[in-house]
């Protein structure tokens, strides 16, 4: 870092100075360098605009170790990140390149996962392969990696390039529970935070659950770990998730208490086994009401986590209030799990809280109709359903709310 250095008597005028003309370095201290003297770091990109009086002794000298100020220890990652490349570049910094820089990411482990729209093309085509390198430094991590558009193909495969680095697997904690997976291949959905909670804290305890789109265990291990079920059959498609799954089950020590079965749920052999079955689809798991109804013990029934997309049209401004009561709400989880996110209205956040708009309990009461036919119809007898609860998950677009509806299923005795 270059710094002038001069006699203490002058270094407090010399400071003034620099500051004055916006010169002086402040992500730095001022250091003692031999001779009794001080130095004051100056911004390298200003070299050239310094003009000082004769009478002010000082000479150029480079600090190989300068010491961060106070403020720059407090500084956010993105913050030191920005003063890095900014130091790199010098003089050739620009608003262009300012905007290139991302404000978030995720971070799992040593991998940090940038957005799409992160670094585009100015910095990659100053700094090249050493741009990732950097980001790394300036985010204490080891590997760099960016998302791209998921996939429309029926697995939400994620198309993520590994920047810096040769592996993409990764492990991520979230709620004491240790998930593992391939960053390149797998999603993990952070904005789900609030419904992995509020499973957990189920009273699960001695009952059988089928997870019908387990993905890598986002429910599934919650049930497990944390609610107390005494098994749980996962079900999943997608070979990498399955293969990541296996070894976050083996890595919270409850692969004995799970079953995974690999391939279309339409087609699995089970029935007549849950106590509790959790339908995890979004932007709607109606495929897997059947297959829902047939696992459902048949004799004593169970409960239906039933997760769905339900469009919720603005009202008009004097009908925006909410009527129905909820037992409970969730906000919307910070960050992004890869889903269609957008920014919503002012009317729209409210119906995140405390209340149920009425054609989210239009949706749960048809919902519960279509199940007891589809019970009745498989086992040629009366069934009752009843609305436990409704969680409002996240919005999932303007207007279009992920909801999860507890449905309790039961035969009707003669």
């Amino acid at each position: 870092v270059p710094a002038l250095a001069t006699d203490r008597r002058f270094a407090q005028h010399l400071r003034e100075r620099l500051e004055e003309e916006q010169l002086l370095d402040g992500r730095y201290q001022l250091q003692q360098v031999p001779g009794g003297r001080v130095a004051l770091p100056v911004l390298e990109e200003k070299l050239s605009q310094l003009c000082l009086p004769l009478e002010m002794p000082c000479e150029l000298v480079r600090i190989q170790d300068p010491v961060l100020s106070r403020a720059s220890r407090r500084r956010t990652p993105a913050q030191k990140l920005r003063d890095e490349l900014r130091r790199l570049l010098g003089g050739s910094w620009s608003e262009e390149l300012e905007r290139d820089v991302p404000h978030a990411w995720q971070r799992h482990g040593d991998l940090v996962l940038l957005s799409e729209d992160s670094f585009k093309a100015a910095l990659w085509e100053r700094l090249g392969p050493a741009l990732w390198e950097t980001v790394a430094s300036a985010l204490g991590a080891q590997r760099v990696a960016r998302r791209g558009r998921v996939f429309p193909d029926g697995m939400r495969t994620p198309s993520v390039t590994l920047l810096l680095g040769r592996d993409g697997w990764v492990e991520h904690v979230d709620n004491g529970i240790r998930y593992t997976f391939d960053v390149t291949k797998c999603m993990f959905s952070p904005g789900n935070i609030t419904e992995k909670l509020r499973v957990a804290s189920l009273p699960c305890s001695g009952e059988v659950l089928v997870d019908l789109y387990a993905g890598i265990g986002y429910f599934t291990l919650p049930f497990l770990v944390h609610a107390g079920a005494a098994f749980v059959h996962a079900c999943e498609w997608n070979v990498h998730a399955v293969e990541a799954l296996h070894r976050t089950l083996v890595l919270n020590g409850v692969q004995d208490r799970c079953h995974i079965h690999h391939g279309d749920n339409r087609q699995l052999e089970l029935q007549d086994v849950a106590d509790r079955v959790n339908l995890g689809l979004i932007p709607s798991s109606e495929e897997g009401w059947p297959v829902a109804c047939r696992v459902l013990k048949k004799d004593t029934g169970g409960v239906l986590h039933i997760h769905h997309n339900v469009e919720t049209p603005p009202a008009p401004a004097r009908l925006q209030t909410p009527v129905l009561p909820v037992e409970r709400g969730s906000p919307e989880a910070a960050g992004s799990d890869g889903e269609a996110q957008h920014p919503i209205e002012d009317s729209e956040k409210e119906v995140l809280g405390a209340r149920i708009r009425p054609e989210w309990q239009r949706w749960a009461e048809a919902t519960a109709t279509r199940i007891q036919e589809l019970l009745a119809e498989l086992h040629g007898r009366l069934w009752s359903t009843s609305i436990l609860h409704i969680e409002a998950v996240k919005s999932y677009a303007p207007h279009v709310h992920h909801l999860v509806l507890d449905l309790e299923c039961r035969p009707v005795l003669p």
